[in-house]
């Protein structure tokens, strides 16, 4: 704008400066004809002159409006959205394939283990046979048959033959499948040879087995053997004693390991420090941990001697169980609990592996 100015002022002042030099101009007081033509050419340049001026001007606004910065057209105003957008085209893509990952191979699983109320249910029903031959001493009580029926055996088969021998053998080669065999062959009469063969077989069928063999060494060369070392024990010596002059005391029975279920289950039965000694001459056997098996000693005379001196043994994964000494030599109160938890371990242990 100052610029515009500028020129225009400019512009009067050439027009004023060429009207005075045409007034000044020499010629008559009248106006002729060179007088008129002379300002006809005046007004003529002049006016040349002023749109020189503005052509001028006007180029120069023309360059600075270039080197100006432009600023960005306004944007343009807000549309509000309609109600609904307008659908667009989905693009839908072929399906495509995957290939379903590899499902392993179904494995055989092993029957739940029972719970304690079904196994106490198990143990209830068990068929159960029984030899205890001491039936045929008048003067002596069946510690074995008190533990039975304290065991409350109902709802399966419970077949006691006392010391018929011919009845037990009979029995083991019936069709009863038999969930546990008690031997107590306290007065040494009987169950030895044949016997054995038929007992190994119904151990290897599972079958659970206690029995109280206290005279191991006339035997454990003959048809035993094959039991005993499918077991992991063996014969370790005779035990005896003076019948004329001994110390009670000196057949103390240790636990050997007395956090054993097989001293606490369902009776605490504390160790057999106080003998009631009926048997004379003969105490027993003495057993030793033998090569194989899974053997474990849980008696004997020596509290730190674990594999040998053992007058209780336990094998096969808790079914068997071995007693070497008299069960009459020692209290009812402890023994009769003792020979319950017995057959409550192998029990227990029978029914783990059998359905």
């Amino acid at each position: 704008m100052q610029n515009q100015s500028a020129v225009k002022r400019w512009v009067g002042l050439l027009i004023i400066l060429a009207v005075m030099l045409a007034c000044n101009m020499p010629g008559g007081s009248t106006g002729g004809p060179d007088l008129e033509s002379t300002r006809g050419a005046l007004e003529l340049e002049s006016t040349k002159m002023s749109l020189e001026f503005e052509q001028t001007a006007l180029s120069v606004q023309i360059t600075q409006a270039a080197n100006q910065p432009t600023e960005p057209p306004p944007a343009p105003p807000a549309v509000a959205p309609t109600s609904a957008p307008a659908e667009q085209a989905t693009y839908t893509p072929y399906p495509t394939y995957t290939v379903p990952p590899e499902q392993p191979t179904a494995q055989p699983t092993e029957p739940p283990a029972p719970t304690e109320v079904d196994m106490k249910a198990k143990i209830k029903a068990a068929n159960v046979l029984v030899f205890e031959d001491i039936k045929g001493y008048p003067a002596l009580l069946p510690y074995v048959s008190r533990a039975v029926d304290n065991m409350g055996f109902s709802g399966g088969k419970v077949m006691n033959v006392g010391d018929a021998v011919g009845n037990f053998m009979q029995a083991l080669n019936s069709p009863v499948k038999w969930d546990l065999i008690v031997v107590s062959a306290e007065a040494r009469q009987g169950v030895r040879g044949e016997f054995w063969d038929v007992l190994t077989d119904q151990v290897n069928n599972n079958v659970a087995l206690v029995a109280e063999v206290w005279y191991l060494d006339q035997i454990a060369n003959g048809r035993i053997s094959s039991l005993l070392g499918k077991c992991g024990v063996d014969l370790f010596r005779d035990w005896a004693r003076d019948p004329n002059r001994f110390n009670e005391l000196d057949y103390s029975l240790y636990w050997l390991n007395p956090q054993h279920e097989i001293f606490s289950s369902p009776n605490l039965v504390a160790p057999l420090y106080t003998p009631n000694i009926y048997w004379m001459g003969d105490a027993g056997d003495l057993m030793k941990i033998g090569p194989g098996g899974d053997a474990q000693l849980l008696a004997g005379l020596h509290p730190k001697e674990k594999s040998t001196h053992g007058v209780l043994a336990t094998c096969l994964g808790g079914r068997v169980v071995f007693q070497t000494f008299s069960t009459h030599d020692y209290r009812q109160s402890q023994v009769v609990p003792l020979w319950e938890n017995y057959m409550t371990y192998t029990l227990t242990n029978h029914f783990k592996v059998v359905p």
